[in-house]
């Protein structure tokens, strides 16, 4: 049975919208530089012109596995949510870092003090990545948006894909034969809990739960032979279809095979000694007696178990070859001899060498690609110099930015303000301009005021804006000033939440959803309040400190936050400011250019503009469309009558569900009540 599928479906865009204003100009010059196989092309579009629908219809018409990598966690989200719409029937994918708290391996010689690395891992977010590669290996209608996680080390994918269970009815294999290869994949037996990345047996009967979904595999084996293979409701043990056969892959990335551990202990071994007899050389016996101590016990526990903590520092021998480029067939092992400097396998090498990479905000997206491998060495080799590690840790790393490059093959990159590297590579003909807005609004109207009296300024606005039901988006340059302001506005009976970099990522997901509600009126934040976030609620913009020359108040970051409130009809900004900035100088002429352009396209077009009405919903809520598809009672057998009193008894289910702490319980029956409320209307 073949693992990959290199048919699959074609992406189809199912949208009510066609493109409209200079979007049908846009999406021809690029999907016309995609076949053409320019490496190069950038899209300047204005906030709220429409870029993702863009970017949905250049997918559409490339019809290549695409990868859309985004600054941040939150607008990846957004992007996810988005394009789940659009493309319901296609595989898209989430894949940002899984962990909600991360606190890197470090030495601080000052103070002699060793931190262990510690993480809180979200197993929602790291089902959603391995849902990602699964994907990636076995269709090509692909769609995935990541951060630039995708850029850190990931697992070899020939390893990853060598070591899946390849099933399919009628096959001869023992069960035990079958949990023991599940074992050696990193699943492991489901005690009190059964979820992702884990099995269990009852007699002929085996289950198993993929890392990347929210339904089981079951298999009947009797007289050692796949019977039937189903794939079932986790929470109800429904059957929801039949199966031919089925891959089960690895409940891990970091996975190898036992030939590729043996020769990476050799590699590692032979390094331990001549790194002690450097130690030993300088007489620094204590850093000799530490490499020595915690590298031999990782490897007695890679012998025993084929994972040890911190594997991912030994990828030079688990993972011994170079990375392959774009559109080349793979890596060749060479058993035990790692390579410096090797680069990590990473998520860019799941994809065909085909595949479009489109950059969303790449004026931030890009430099933060390029920033992330110096921070990361300096780290590394502190722990190095000290016997904490190997030197070969260096090469468990973000990718350099050449390294970056060389495994991506044609890029769009899609800015309302790109940045050097854009315009440098971009030639002027793979320039795209994208201003003119569907819905006809221009860009917001920006004062400036002084900064005296800015807090009863501001209340002022807030209450006028609060009174067309309308949301409000207030900008600081610290952490500290967007928490105390928060507080202050609390006080003051204001309906207001901070957001900035400490917030967890589902968490910043929810405040902006609330915001967009009217479960909260305010947000106050800092630079997550830029870049690609769409909230068409939101008609004004306070700009603290606009007069604070630096990186957050620079002309393309006042654009980016202007253009935060350009998708409602009334979006005004107020800079709060003691001087003229050339900066503020710079964002004002630009928004005066391209209000200039929309009015005329207006009055040519007879066009009044209009706020954008768009859906509210969530990464999680576009996930469980599907669920809501299947639904556990067959409706068309219940009078319409019934379904009301179906629904009363179902939320009593749900109360009682929730008292008990069975909270996926209690969201099956949410679900099957939200669907109900959905036929009734």
């Amino acid at each position: 049975m073949s693992l990959k599928n290199t048919s699959g479906k074609p992406f189809k865009l199912l949208s009510p919208f066609q493109p409209t204003g200079d979007q049908p100009s846009a999406i021809e010059k690029l999907v016309t530089g995609v076949k053409k196989g320019e490496k190069h092309q950038t899209l300047l579009g204005a906030t709220g012109t429409g870029k993702t629908f863009t970017m949905a219809n250049i997918i559409q018409q490339a019809q290549l596995p695409t990868l859309v990598l985004a600054h941040n966690k939150t607008l990846a989200a957004q992007l996810c949510s988005e394009f789940q719409g659009f493309f319901p029937e296609n595989a898209v994918s989430y894949f940002v870092s899984y962990y909600d708290y991360y606190q890197p391996e470090a030495y601080l010689p000052a103070t002699d003090t060793y931190i262990e690395k510690d993480a809180s891992i979200n197993e929602e977010i790291e089902k959603f990545r391995h849902a990602a590669t699964f994907n990636l290996l076995t269709r090509r209608d692909v769609l995935i948006v990541a951060s630039v996680s995708c850029i850190y080390g990931l697992g070899n994918v020939e390893d990853y894909e060598a070591l899946a269970i390849k099933i399919e009815r009628g096959q001869h294999i023992k069960r035990d034969q079958l949990l023991r290869r599940l074992t050696d994949i990193q699943y492991c037996r489901s005690g009190m809990d059964f979820k992702q990345g884990m099995y269990h047996a009852l007699g002929d009967t085996v289950e198993i739960f993929p890392p990347g979904g929210d339904t089981v595999l079951r298999f009947e084996l009797p007289f050692d032979e796949i019977e039937t293979i189903q794939e079932v409701d986790s929470f109800t043990g429904e059957v929801l279809q039949e199966l031919q056969d089925v891959a089960i892959f690895p409940a891990a990335h970091n996975v190898t095979t036992k030939e590729k551990i043996d020769a990476a202990i050799f590699g590692i071994q032979q390094e331990l000694k001549e790194r002690e007899q450097e130690f030993i050389k300088k007489n620094e016996l204590a850093k000799a007696e530490r490499i020595r101590t915690r590298t031999e016990y990782d490897i007695e526990m890679l012998k025993e178990t084929g994972y040890c903590t911190g594997i991912e520092n030994y990828v030079r021998y688990l993972n011994p070859s170079n990375a392959a480029p774009a559109g080349s067939s793979g890596r060749a092992l060479r058993a035990g001899k790692g390579t410096a400097g090797t680069a990590v396998s990473t998520l860019l090498d799941y994809f065909p060498g085909d595949f479009l990479l489109i950059v969303d905000e790449s004026h931030i997206t890009i430099p933060q690609v390029g920033g992330m491998y110096e921070g990361n060495f300096s780290r590394k080799q502190t722990l190095i110099d000290y016997g904490f590690r190997l030197p070969s840790a260096h090469d468990n790393r973000p990718l350099k930015f050449d390294e970056f490059e060389s495994r991506v093959n044609q890029r769009i990159y899609v800015s309302a303000t790109p940045g050097k590297y854009e315009f440098a590579n971009t030639p002027k003909q793979n320039l795209v301009e994208q201003i003119i807005r569907p819905t006809g609004l221009l860009d917001p109207i920006v004062k400036v005021k002084a900064t005296k009296n800015q807090i009863d300024d501001i209340f002022g606005e807030i209450k006028k804006t609060l009174a067309n039901k309308e949301r409000v988006l207030i900008t600081t340059l610290t952490k500290k000033m967007a928490e105390e302001l928060t507080k202050y506005l609390n006080e003051a009976g204001q309906k207001v939440r901070y957001l900035h970099s400490d917030v967890e990522t589902l968490e910043r997901i929810e405040i902006l959803r609330q915001l967009r509600t009217g479960a909260i009126d305010i947000i106050v934040g800092i630079n997550l309040l830029r870049e690609g976030l769409d909230l068409p609620e939101v008609s004004f913009i306070a700009i603290l400190d606009a007069d604070k020359q630096g990186f957050l108040r620079s002309r393309d970051a006042l654009i980016q936050t202007i253009g935060r409130c350009a998708r409602n009809v009334n979006g005004h900004v107020t800079l709060y400011a003691d001087k003229m900035t050339d900066a503020m100088t710079q964002a004002l002429a630009e928004t005066e250019r391209r209000r200039k352009i929309q009015s005329e396209y207006n009055k040519k077009h007879g066009i009044t503009p209009a706020t954008i009405i768009k859906a509210v919903h969530d990464i999680a809520e576009e996930g469980r469309k599907l669920e809501l598809r299947r639904p556990k009672y067959d409706h068309t057998k219940i009078p319409k009558d019934e379904k009301k009193r179906l629904m009363d008894e179902l939320e009593k289910q749900m109360e009682i569900a929730a008292q008990n702490l069975e909270f996926e319980k209690a969201a099956d029956l949410r679900d099957e009540i939200e669907l109900l409320r959905r036929e009734l209307k």
